[in-house]
């Protein structure tokens, strides 16, 4: 029998409590356990899922269980209930399997509650009380998706996004979701240009662009970032020489760039699938925020444009805020022409719902210098 200190379920927990109390990145977290751990490929798999999951269904995991909680127990029982709930209501692991081998991580003292709690939730069946705690969202997302998009495209997406991300590969290797390489082909850089890809990191974008034959600069304002971009264009063998700068006030003469692509920072809301606990970070305060840091950088990097060469921006989210809000920018046109389906008209640009063909959410703005 397996060291219960030594197995997915007891790594699923180290992580999560270092994702719940001590504010850890999900996929950072986990990694640094993987690196350490002796488990197999099944279960490395098992324990990703666990914690993906078990942090995706937070609210609806607390939902579950706190139907017979009495009192509030200590965040490291919390954690054990949730990882609980989420086996049997999310995951499909057997009853037996989901309420013995959780108990058994539980110290002495508080077995006979755990057991006893997910016991009568594996007994139980589940009223919802609404979709935010269904879905395992805070209000304010389901609030304000459903609002901008209408309640059955965002219930959609949201359900979506509760699902792991597929793994898309390129011919060059690279790991890259469909969504990012459609954007990639919509900046439609043709050989020879000069290309900036303004906010680059971690380089799957600018790659991509390079791949078509443009001459492509990178720029990101971390370090970190630009050296994942100068190994990944190392790694794909498309060329790709990285500045480190900041896509506000960038560092190039007005009008150098046929074209510029501007992937902006934004609060992710198209792509919460691949970031386990990013529905619980982001707040609205910060699509006000990255909204107003969005247009100083279209701003910024619209002078960069040569006559009649275009900027495309993109944005893994969902709000018009971050996207189709934003004005035209002075001097600029919007380009006519726009990508088919699974992209829907939105505004001036053009919109991908998560659940249309299984990519993240984006939103894709291309303009063409007109003076």
């Amino acid at each position: 029998m397996a060291d219960p200190a030594d197995t997915a379920r007891a790594l699923a927990v180290r992580v999560l409590r270092r994702i719940e109390s001590g504010g850890a990145y999900a996929n950072l977290a986990l990694r640094a356990e993987l690196d350490r751990s002796e488990l197999d490929g099944r279960d490395r798999a098992f324990a990703t899922e666990l914690v993906y999951g078990t942090t995706r269904m937070r609210r609806a995991c607390d939902a579950l269980t706190d139907r017979f909680v009495v009192s509030e127990p200590d965040p490291a029982v919390r954690t054990l209930l949730r990882l609980g709930a989420f086996q049997l209501e999310f995951a499909g692991v057997p009853a037996h399997a989901a309420v013995g081998e959780t108990v058994a991580l539980a110290p002495r003292r508080v077995r006979g509650f755990v057991n006893a709690i997910l016991r009568r939730v594996a007994a139980t069946p589940m009223i919802w009380p609404d979709e935010a705690t269904r879905l395992s969202y805070p209000d304010w997302i389901v609030r304000r998706l459903v609002a901008e998009l209408g309640e059955f495209d965002a219930l959609a997406a949201l359900v979506r996004m509760n699902r792991p991300a597929p793994v898309t590969v390129r011919d060059d290797g690279y790991v890259q979701d469909l969504a990012s390489q459609w954007v990639a082909d919509l900046v439609e850089a043709r050989p020879g240009e000069l290309v900036l890809d303004a906010c680059a990191g971690p380089g799957g974008k600018a790659t991509a662009l390079s791949a078509t034959g443009a001459v492509v600069i990178g720029g990101d304002r971390h370090l970190g970032r630009a050296g994942l971009v100068r190994r990944n264009a190392q790694a794909t063998g498309h060329p790709v020489p990285v500045v480190v700068a900041d896509a506000a006030r960038p560092p190039f003469a007005a009008g150098a760039f046929d074209r510029v692509l501007v992937d902006a920072p934004c609060s992710g809301l198209g792509a919460l699938r691949r970031r386990a606990d990013a529905r619980w970070r982001i707040q609205p305060s910060d699509v006000d925020e990255l909204a107003a840091l969005q247009r100083r950088i279209v701003a910024a990097c619209g002078e960069l444009v040569a006559p009649h060469g275009w900027l495309v921006y993109s944005v893994c989210t969902l709000t018009a805020a971050e996207s189709v809000d934003h004005p035209v920018p002075d001097g600029f046109e919007t380009v006519e022409s726009r990508p088919g389906p699974p992209w829907r008209p939105y505004g001036g640009g053009s919109l991908l719902l998560p659940q249309d063909a299984d990519t993240d959410g984006m939103v894709v703005l291309r303009y063409r210098r007109s003076r």
